[in-house]
Order: C-alpha cells, then sequence, then structure tokens
C-alpha cells in the first residue's frame, strides 16, 4: 500500500497548486508536500532504521496478521471455534498501520536524538510514543472495522472484557517484539560503524604520525637542521645544547602520542615551542612565530601533531626571507585555535596536494567534533581548530 501511495506521489505537480492521488481526489499542495516528507522519510534505506526492511515488513505483516488471532483469540483451523477469514484482514489492516505508525516514530526519534548520550531518552520517549499509537490505532481501527466487517467476535468463546483484553495484550506484545527486532538490528548497525569510525580514526591518527615522522627524518629537514647545529656550535655552543634537546623532545613527542586520539592543548604547545625553536634559530629574524594561548583554555584538548602539521605547511608552501619574513600566529578565540599565517606562496612545480589539511580535518570529523575551517585571502592563510572539552 505504501510503495501505491509513493508511487502516486512520484507523479505528483510538487510545483503545481495541487496533485491527483489514485486519480480520485485532488490533494492541495501542502497536504501534497506533507506526504512527500512523509514517505522520504519512510524509504526503505534510511540509514535511521539501519537495513533495507522492505523485505522483513512484506513477510513479517501478513505472518504477524495471521498467528495473532491463533495465539491470542483462539481460533483454530480445521475445529471449532473456527478461524474467520474476515480476523486476517482485519488484524492485517491494524498490523500495516500500527507496523507503519511505528517505524515512523524510530525514524522521526533517531533523528530528534542522533546523540549516543541521548540514548535512554530517546528510548523511553520512543517507547512511549509507540506504545500510546498501538493502542489508539488498534482500538480506532478494531472498532471501526469490526462494525464495517461485521461482529464476527460472536464466534469466539471469549467474553467481549476478555477480547478486549486479549486485543490490547496482543497489539502490545507484537508492537514491543517488532520494536525490539529494529531496536537489534539498529544496535549493530551502529555498533558496526562506530567500529569502523574507530578503526578509521586509528588510521588517520597513523597516517599524521607517518606524515610528521616522514617530515622529521625527511633528508632535507635532518640536512637543514644539522646544518643549522653545525653553525651555531661554534658560536654559541649552548645554544647548540639546547637546540639538540629541543629536536630530541619534537622526535618523542611522535612517538608517544601515537596511541592517542587526542591531548591536551597545554602539552601540544610544549611541544609546538620546540619545533618553533628549530624553525627559528633556522631563519632567524625572517620567521616571526607568536603563540598567545589564554592560560584557562590550555586544559582543552587538541587531535596530536596537528599544530605541528599547520607550521609545517606554512614554512613549506611559502616564501621564508629576509625580504618577506613569514609571520605565523597561533591564538585562542571563541573556543577555536587559530593558525594564521602571511600569506607568500612560492612557485611550486606542483599543486600542494593538501594531505596535511584532510588529514586533521578527517580525525576531528571521527571525533565527532566541530569541523575544522579554512580560510585564504589576499595576505592571510588561516586555519581554525575546535577545542575538545574534556
Amino acid at each position: 500500500m505504501t510503495a501505491i501511495l509513493q508511487a502516486s506521489i512520484r507523479g505528483c505537480n510538487v510545483k503545481g497548486v495541487s496533485c491527483r492521488i489514485f486519480g480520485m481526489s485532488r490533494v492541495s499542495f501542502p497536504l501534497g508536500l506533507i506526504l512527500n516528507m512523509y514517505f522520504y522519510t519512510m524509504r526503505w534505506s534510511s540509514s535511521k532504521i539501519g537495513f533495507n526492511d522492505i523485505w522483513v515488513m512484506l513477510t513479517g505483516i501478513p505472518l504477524l496478521s495471521f498467528l495473532i488471532p491463533i495465539i491470542f483469540f483462539g481460533w483454530r483451523i480445521g475445529r471449532p471455534p473456527y478461524y474467520p477469514l474476515t480476523a486476517f484482514w482485519l488484524t492485517l489492516i491494524i498490523t500495516v498501520s500500527i507496523w507503519l505508525s511505528c517505524r515512523f516514530i524510530m525514524i522521526w526519534t533517531r533523528r530528534r536524538y542522533a546523540s549516543f548520550a541521548l540514548v535512554k531518552k530517546r528510548l523511553v520517549i520512543q517507547t512511549l510514543l509507540i506504545l500510546f499509537v498501538a493502542l489508539i490505532v488498534h482500538n480506532v481501527l478494531g472498532s471501526l472495522l469490526n462494525g464495517f466487517c461485521g461482529d464476527f467476535a460472536k464466534t469466539n468463546p471469549m467474553s467481549p472484557e476478555d477480547l478486549a483484553i486479549e486485543s490490547n495484550a496482543a497489539a502490545i506484545f507484537s508492537t514491543m517484539l517488532v520494536v525490539a527486532i529494529y531496536e537489534s538490528i539498529y544496535f549493530m548497525s551502529e555498533l558496526r560503524k562506530s567500529v569502523e569510525e574507530t578503526e578509521m580514526l586509528k588510521r588517520e591518527s597513523l597516517r599524521a604520525q607517518l606524515e610528521a615522522l616522514k617530515t622529521q627524518v625527511n633528508p632535507h629537514f635532518l640536512f637543514n637542521n644539522l646544518n643549522t647545529l653545525s653553525a651555531v656550535i661554534p658560536d654559541n655552543p649552548g645554544q647548540a645544547i639546547e637546540f639538540v634537546q629541543q629536536l630530541s623532545r619534537v622526535y618523542r613527542h611522535i612517538l608517544e602520542v601515537k596511541n592517542e586520539q587526542s591531548i591536551l592543548l597545554k602539552e601540544e604547545l610544549e611541544v609546538l615551542q620546540a619545533y618553533a625553536f628549530l624553525l627559528k634559530t633556522r631563519f632567524g629574524d625572517n620567521l616571526d612565530i607568536n603563540i598567545t594561548v589564554a592560560v584557562e583554555e590550555l586544559e582543552q584538548k587538541i587531535v596530536p601533531l596537528s599544530l605541528q602539521i599547520l607550521m609545517e605547511n606554512a614554512i613549506k608552501h611559502n616564501i621564508v626571507s629576509s625580504a618577506k619574513p613569514l609571520r605565523i600566529d597561533v591564538f585562542t578565540e571563541e573556543g577555536r585555535l587559530i593558525v594564521s599565517n602571511t600569506l607568500q606562496k612560492k612557485n611550486q612545480a606542483f599543486e600542494s596536494t593538501g594531505i596535511g589539511l584532510e588529514n586533521i580535518r578527517n580525525r576531528y570529523l571521527l571525533l565527532g567534533s566541530k569541523p575544522i575551517e579554512v580560510e585564504e585571502g589576499p595576505s592571510c592563510f588561516t586555519v581554525s581548530i575546535p577545542l575538545i572539552g574534556n
């Protein structure tokens, strides 16, 4: 029935004033729009159902409609009290109505309360709504259809009071059974997604560590740092010792955070200071790095190695010279960490692959955090990273 209506609605002229259903009546535009929205929500492959349930409905509804009169009302096939065919059709209509109504409620509540923290609230609201709707639909349709089909209940040996109790019990039991099956499948689907996202997050974290390590063991990086070190040793042995210590600190940090999804901003900034020391020693006054972070933000969290990757990108893609000094600013603003640098692009033979930014973006996405924001202006390149609360 739903599929027929859905096909009919597709034929409606949504841009027009009205649409025709089954060629029998004209429905005003608002009602047509509402029906379109309903069937869009109820589509079989809805992600909030967790699976394509069309075959479950096509087999489950008739089977349940056939068994309910036998299990709950005592009708039998081949012996008294004989199973009346009208009982099956009545049960079928009520089952379809309750099934589709409950399916709609499940989709709506899962969208309305999508967060994992709201699962308990969703289940409570969903259960109460489903029970209320199931009882209303069952009693209203039962009364209407029973009169329409004839009072076949007289063929049942139960008293009217017992029959009413049994019919409501059947509606509640069958509804909760179906909902439990749907919830179990949805739970397994969400669990599978969670496992996949966790594995993806691990891969992205390992990828970030690999990119950082590749940068640090890159022959150019090592050559530049060793060249800087050799130039500093004769003139300032004390600074040379500190240079080696800071270089060692950067490598040690990469190894320490290999299993971490997020770390304290304070820890990341400490390593960034070490990395900045290496760059400042190398470029001198040609590079100006300013880090200004409020003390109260230091206990917030950030994905590891993100600041180092952003600073490396700024050095890699921009000119750093006495004629064009490069300025990099790191500061917090409205719950976000901002990394901004003056834009003075190098003339490179190949375009940037954007792997570093994409890696950071994916890791924040997998953590369920707000997305990073990238803005390129005429003279400035800015990346805004959300801080993660404890």
